[in-house]
């Protein structure tokens, strides 16, 4: 009868049997002693099924508590790390060039070469006031970053299209891709003299060699991005309903962005040298005075302290392009794709 079941008073209600083989008489003892502990069953042991179970479970449950805390404090240490700046990246290259500048030095001071031929640093900063204070350096690094700046975008506005097309059309591909890696390995200055003959002493000379230099490069980076971009995103944009169009520029281009951006950093190196090679070679005419002429100037007058001056801005201007254009935007893109973890940028 169910009041047998509901009253505590039965004499002939048997205990029903508690898990794991403990007698409710243990469990109400040990419940008034603080210090006991549930006395098994003569049947139970240690290794029996279900403590092993309850200690596996317990043990996968507090290693994935464990990962989920090392998950949180990444996120939050990385979190963390955008808000704060790292000194190191300002100190460390500071450090390199005082240590480059004071070797300079120290080589000038042995006097192992004459002053005229191998001028000391404070001799090339001295040469540099005297050309701001003409008004040459500010006209030659103004000349040279326009040229190099404006055909850089306008070979990036040709290379895209023409990698997009390369990469997503094999018979072009095969067609013309043996003729941009050959173009690549083209050393820029080859076009100078036939760019003087087809356009003159004139500022299409420079283009030209600029675009000569930059457009393989970026249409090769392009091609190895859109390589590696996995299969499974085109098949993605094709149940979505893409066309042709917007599979190149919804799916392809933002999936590649990783090998078109290094194409665009090569390309913009590249330029940048088929620049100063034109500025050197093509003197006179409508072309202007950039930091090539500049260069060009100084090995015509055997001034070396302006041949270094010439030197020291190319160089500053390349490595400022890359710090202020391109490693932001490198170190964006690899954020936003989550590879930015361990790296040493």
């Amino acid at each position: 009868m169910p009041s047998k079941f509901l009253s505590g008073s039965a004499p002939d209600a048997a205990p029903a049997p508690s898990p794991d083989g403990f007698r409710p008489s243990d469990e109400a003892s040990g419940s008034d002693r603080p210090d006991a502990t549930p006395r098994a069953a003569s049947g139970a042991t240690p290794s029996s099924p279900h403590v092993h179970a309850a200690l596996t479970r317990s043990s996968s449950g507090n290693e994935d508590l464990r990962e989920l805390e090392s998950g949180l404090d990444s996120l939050q240490s990385d979190a963390e790390r955008k808000h704060r700046v790292d000194w190191s990246r300002i100190l460390l290259p500071v450090a390199a060039l005082v240590v480059l500048v004071l070797v300079w030095q120290f080589y000038v001071s042995l006097g192992v070469k004459r002053r005229d031929l191998v001028p000391g640093p404070l001799d090339v900063a001295g040469q540099m006031g005297v050309l701001w204070s003409e008004g040459k350096l500010q006209e030659a690094m103004w000349t040279s970053l326009q040229r190099g700046l404006v055909g850089f975008l306008i070979s990036v506005a040709i290379a895209t299209p023409v990698g997009l097309l390369l990469a997503q059309v094999a018979p072009l591909r095969r067609a013309f891709g043996p003729l941009i890696s050959g173009l690549q390995v083209l050393p820029s200055v080859a076009w100078v003299p036939a760019a003087i003959i087809w356009f003159g002493l004139t500022d299409a000379t420079v283009y030209f060699v600029v675009f000569m230099g930059a457009i393989p490069s970026i249409i090769n980076g392009l091609i190895s991005g859109v390589d590696q971009i996995p299969p499974q995103f085109r098949r993605v944009g094709t149940v979505l309903g893409a066309n042709r169009l917007q599979m190149a520029l919804q799916v392809v281009l933002p999936a590649a962005l990783p090998g078109y951006l290094g194409g665009l950093k090569q390309g913009w190196a590249f330029s940048w040298r088929s620049l100063m090679a034109a500025e050197i070679i093509a003197v006179g005419g409508t072309i202007g005075f950039g930091l090539g002429s500049l260069l060009d100037q100084g090995r015509a007058l055997s001034d070396m302290t302006v041949v270094m001056s010439a030197i020291l801005l190319i160089l500053g201007v390349g490595i400022l392009i890359e710090l202020l254009v391109f490693a932001p935007i490198e170190k964006r893109l690899l954020r936003r794709r989550g590879l930015l973890a361990g790296s040493t940028r």
